[in-house]
């Protein structure tokens, strides 16, 4: 198979699609690989290193977009859209529920793509969801903690403190992986922190790893808007996967809150859960609403662009492989887990909450890869989804 590894052009997005070792062991199964010049570099990872690894460089994105299967990191922006073609592998995350323009784009274009982010495995985890959240998790703290500097709109609260001085007070909305992490974080920064979820198996889990030094609640109503209104750092972590993130932040929380006190919005690539949320960037990260700091980037990985680059195709490379070398449709067939990466099949929404949060019918995923359709009918299919919508 011909493995496409485009640069990314997402705002201030530095992180690749493969290392050099990825396409190394691509290049070893008996797959070619291109990448576009410069995908790495910001990163360390030069053409050269690339070219030494087996991979082809190539000077365009059109170039690289002529693959059979295109391995990217983020979600493809605007620009990149016309070059995707039909019956193209994407493998990249997609984040679809709150973007219906991308979802859209790829409907029409007739791409197989398959998403980072709902790819499960045997224990209903998100493995290749899990190494981003560990990172955004610990890249919240540190945001959260820097916006909190008078400097960029914050309180000038201290997080550790000092003696004789209160510690600044962290409240974690969720307590999967990234609210793990950003717990971590902010402790280990010396913060008085509290996480709130409503599995009270996972907040006794959560008490015991962390010897009971955390604060954990149960979030109801009363008890998140009471948490949210203490805090100097409050970071949503909540995620259900595929959809949109549940808004739990209202405006008029956010009204009441601390001036200069900051918002961090992990969620953000779902929709967000605070109401007061807009997508921004790492050139443009923050902005001041009601007198509380927001901190939105959409790609808050890319800040630790090369520890999160090796972290990543850690996880990817054996999926990549095994599509590459099987054949996506003998892949998918054989493991169940990643079936649940496919989020849009030749014109057809297969993600239930894709298709449920953005109003498209519903097509299961091991229905729609068992059928043997015409190029031409697969046109005809296509063009009446679009219709549609």
């Amino acid at each position: 198979m011909i493995i496409g590894i485009p640069r990314e052009i997402k705002n201030h997005e530095y992180r690749v699609g493969a290392t050099p070792e990825m396409v190394e062991a691509l290049v070893s199964d008996g797959h070619q690989v291109v990448v576009e010049t410069q995908a790495g570099s910001r990163i360390g990872f030069s053409d050269e290193m690339y070219v030494a690894s087996g991979g082809k460089i190539v000077g365009t994105p059109a170039e690289v977009y002529k693959a059979e299967m295109i391995i990217k990191v983020k979600e493809p922006q605007p620009g990149e859209y016309p070059l995707l073609k039909r019956g193209q592998i994407l493998f990249c995350y997609l984040h679809l529920a709150p973007d219906p323009t991308q979802t859209k784009a790829l409907i029409s274009s007739g791409v197989i793509a398959i998403a980072y982010e709902t790819v499960t495995d045997e224990k209903g985890h998100l493995p290749l969801l899990v190494p981003m959240s560990e990172v955004a998790g610990r890249v919240a703290v540190q945001a959260g903690a820097t916006a909190l500097q008078m400097a960029f709109g914050g309180r000038g609260v201290l997080l550790g403190g000092v003696p004789g001085v209160p510690r600044g007070k962290v409240v974690v909305i969720g307590g999967g992986v990234v609210g793990t992490e950003a717990a971590r974080m902010a402790m280990g920064l010396g913060a008085d922190v509290t996480v709130l979820d409503r599995n009270i198996n996972r907040l006794r889990e959560l008490d015991e790893s962390f010897d009971f030094r955390l604060k954990t609640l149960y979030s109801s109503p009363h008890s998140l808007e009471k948490a949210v209104l203490e805090a100097d750092l409050v970071i949503g972590a909540v995620l259900i996967p595929g959809k949109s993130a549940p808004k739990l932040v209202t405006t008029d929380m956010v009204k009441k809150m601390k001036a200069g006190s900051v918002i961090v919005d992990v969620a953000i690539d779902q929709g967000g859960c605070f109401e007061t949320s807009r997508p921004t960037t790492h050139s443009d990260p923050t902005y001041i609403v009601h007198d509380v700091v927001h901190y939105c980037v959409t790609n808050m990985p890319g800040a630790c662009a090369r520890s999160a680059t090796q972290a990543l195709t850690n996880c990817t490379m054996p999926y990549a492989l095994r599509i590459a070398t099987q054949g996506y449709k003998k892949a998918l067939r054989a493991d169940p887990h990643l079936l649940m990466g496919l989020n849009v099949y030749r014109g057809m929404i297969t993600n239930e909450c894709v298709a449920n949060d953005l109003g498209y019918e519903y097509h299961a995923p091991d229905k729609v890869i068992s059928k043997t359709q015409s190029f031409k009918q697969e046109l005809i299919d296509t063009l009446k989804v679009a219709e549609r919508h």
